[in-house]
């Protein structure tokens, strides 16, 4: 996959909040280490130094303190299940140090639990105070390992006590409510597009492509309050991948902002029923 240059500065050309704002934040991103996920693995660390300068932006003259990790699961061997990356040294570090430590994933995998993955990120000690955000990445449902007793219920009360917000970037096509490609999804219905040049638009009643990956991961990400990203418009590569980039952006900043985490206990066991009822109705709609 050949991505175009990804934009820095993607946070001038994005419609945020112009109030500068205190943000403390530590950012995990759980990422399939199978043979297929090279250009997702390179996208990151881009990705990453792009938010990383966007939420600056957005604190101003305001406290300011981003912290990054990255969790690996579905390689072989030892990196096979949830396991972590070293940032710096430790769990978590710069936007600098997470970009180091993303050149460490490997290739040669072929079986992917990602709530292994996400358990392992929610294992981590984090700043006082700090909205977490993970962001998983996979373009496979779940393989679930031999012997988990992890499970959706498990994984979302888990994210629930913790206030962690989850976005997926997953191989599940979204659309807008006129059923045209989007980029992605919010927990709100608020679809993300690309304008041809780049940037993007949104438009209402967004809704999701059901399969398994939705099921597993896509209705998991929306019932934190999180969104839901359609990887193959990433591996489009152009200006396509460019607004991908910068929507994904905008909305992390915009979750960081308005601390759009539910209280604990209000996730619970209801994301699946509720959101897969809230998503199917969409669908069957359109």
């Amino acid at each position: 996959m050949k991505l175009s240059k990804l934009a820095v500065a993607v946070f001038a050309s994005t419609a945020l909040p112009v109030m500068a704002t205190a943000i403390t934040t530590d950012i995990i991103a759980v990422v399939d280490e199978s043979g297929s996920m090279s250009g997702e693995h390179a996208w990151l660390g881009g990705m990453i130094s792009s938010l990383d300068t966007a939420l600056a932006a957005a604190a101003g003259v305001d406290p300011f303190s981003a912290q990054y990790g990255l969790v690996g699961f579905g390689g072989a061997s030892t990196h096979l299940s949830g396991h972590g990356h070293s940032v710096g040294g430790g769990d978590l570090g710069t936007a600098a140090e997470f970009n180091t430590a993303a050149g460490g994933l490997v290739l040669n995998g072929g079986t992917e639990d990602g709530y292994s993955g996400i358990d392992t990120a929610l294992g981590y000690t984090t700043q006082a105070n700090s909205i977490r955000n993970l962001i998983l990445v996979t373009d496979e449902d779940r393989d679930t390992l031999s012997g988990s007793a992890l499970s959706y219920a498990s994984i979302a009360a888990d994210l629930a006590s913790d206030n962690a917000l989850l976005n997926a970037v997953i191989n599940s096509s979204i659309f807008c409510g006129d059923n045209t490609a989007a980029l992605g999804m919010d927990s709100t219905g608020t679809g993300y597009q690309a304008d041809g040049a780049g940037g993007f638009t949104t438009c209402a009643s967004a809704y999701g492509s059901v399969n398994n990956s939705w099921n597993d991961y896509g209705l998991l990400a929306l019932g934190t309050g999180g969104a839901v990203w359609d990887l193959n418009k990433l591996r489009a590569g152009g200006t396509t991948a460019d607004s991908f980039t910068a929507a994904f952006v905008n909305i992390k900043v915009k979750e960081t902002i308005t601390r759009n985490v539910p209280e604990p206990g209000s996730l619970g066991l209801l994301g699946l029923g509720l959101a897969s009822l809230a998503w199917g109705r969409k669908k069957a709609k359109a």
